[in-house]
């Protein structure tokens, strides 16, 4: 019935298993668990575990390809896709998925929860934006669904997914584009409160490149679908700036200021705003240049 996919790299994925196991016994449910090594430095070793397999890349991937590739291999009509690096929140999680597919609805958005814990300073950009942006109710997600977009831990239909047409080769940003798509071809999205912890947090300059990349992906997203639907802030925020002729005021704003904002979001306290800021400099600088 239900095909659990994990693309992993690098990451000790043992504790999400074992979660994964002791919810999946109780239930009386057919099921699978594959996970994909996209060609980790060091194989990982793992248990042996119910259903569950683990294949493994010899060239890296990549965050999509390598969910590409899972989907192909998986046997059952739904998919639940989630990223190594979590764990559940509820000890009904699977339950609550199992339920979902009864329903009208073609995908299900779980969300992302963050622990209280404030982590030490070289981790806290990622912390902040996840906390601010990622750990939103289901109930406000619902209002904008294709906006709050975390391919992290969501439930999709195996047909609907490898029929859409993901124009990208590879990099960070897929769930800006993969909301995109979703909005563009009228897909029935719900958001449910079954969120997973993100305990993967990389260190802030780290995360700042891959926010760089997530912007080359929207870029990439507005050049070669400019009336593509999508209700993503700082795509929109772009689009105005670039129809008032104000990406040269940006760029040069971006080039000025950008070693003060990166000493700011890789510091003691980022700021979120002045990441949203730097964000959309960025994009201005790449679109000129």
């Amino acid at each position: 019935m239900i095909s659990i996919l994990i693309p992993l790299y690098n990451y000790n994925v043992s504790n999400l298993l074992d979660e994964l196991n002791l919810l999946l016994s109780k239930q009386s449910i057919t099921y699978e668990i594959i996970i994909l090594d996209d060609a980790s430095p060091k194989p990982p070793k793992l248990k042996s575990y119910k259903n569950t397999i683990l294949l493994r890349n010899e060239t890296n991937l990549g965050r999509l390809k390598a969910r590409q590739f899972l989907a192909k291999k998986a046997n059952y009509n739904w998919l639940l896709f989630l990223d190594a690096d979590v764990i559940p929140k509820n000890k009904d999680f699977i339950t609550t998925y199992v339920e979902a597919t009864k329903t009208e609805n073609d995908v299900f958005f779980g969300g992302f929860s963050y622990h209280n814990t404030v982590p030490i300073r070289d981790y806290r950009l990622r912390y902040y934006y996840g906390k601010t942006k990622e750990q939103v109710e289901a109930r406000i997600r619902n209002t904008n669904p294709y906006k709050v977009i975390i391919s992290g831990n969501f439930l999709i239909k195996k047909n609907l997914f490898l029929d859409l047409d993901f124009d990208l080769k590879n990099g960070y940003g897929l769930d800006n584009y993969f909301g995109a798509l979703l909005k563009e071809n009228n897909i029935k999205v719900k958001h449910l409160n079954n969120e997973v912890y993100h305990l993967g947090l990389e260190k802030s300059a780290n995360y700042l490149e891959k926010k760089e990349a997530a912007a080359k992906t929207l870029l990439h997203l507005y050049k070669t679908n400019p009336h593509i639907k999508h209700d993503n802030d700082l795509l929109k925020r772009f689009i105005q700036v670039e129809k008032l002729k104000l990406t040269f005021i940006c760029s040069w704003f971006f080039l000025v200021f950008k070693s003060a904002l990166k000493q700011n979001l890789t510091g003691k306290k980022p700021s979120i705003f002045l990441l949203q800021i730097y964000r959309l400099a960025f994009m201005c600088y790449k679109f000129r240049n």
